[in-house]
């Protein structure tokens, strides 16, 4: 994960190849209980309460805005929904798994 932890998000066009399957997986593979659904990637975190739930959403919203990559948040009272996908690729790209790890990487350094 640390490769993709240290990349930048970059502009992702009709034009680029898509990731090949062998690079999902490998990508996959370094991300804990993130799953791919619907064309998205996506993962479920679990907080005490709401103030913590939004705690979360902000810290990663600063995260995704560095990052120019917006995932679909879905929030509750102890539920946060996160679902990366590339919109002008209709695709998964390598800029969701970046932001994916770049997520983990905050929860796993209490950053």
């Amino acid at each position: 994960m640390n490769s993709l932890v240290n990349l930048q998000c970059k502009n992702i066009t009709k034009e680029d190849p898509l990731l090949s399957k062998v690079e999902i997986d490998n990508y996959m593979a370094s991300l804990k209980d993130w799953k791919i659904e619907d064309n998205n990637l996506k993962k479920n975190f679990s907080f005490k309460n709401y103030y913590q739930t939004l705690a979360f959403v902000n810290a990663i919203g600063w995260i995704i805005h560095q990052q120019n990559h917006h995932p679909d948040v879905t929030i509750t009272y102890n539920l946060c929904k996160v679902a990366f996908t590339t919109h002008s690729i209709n695709a998964l790209s390598i800029n969701d798994f970046i932001c994916a790890a770049k997520i983990e990487d905050m929860i796993n350094n209490n950053v």
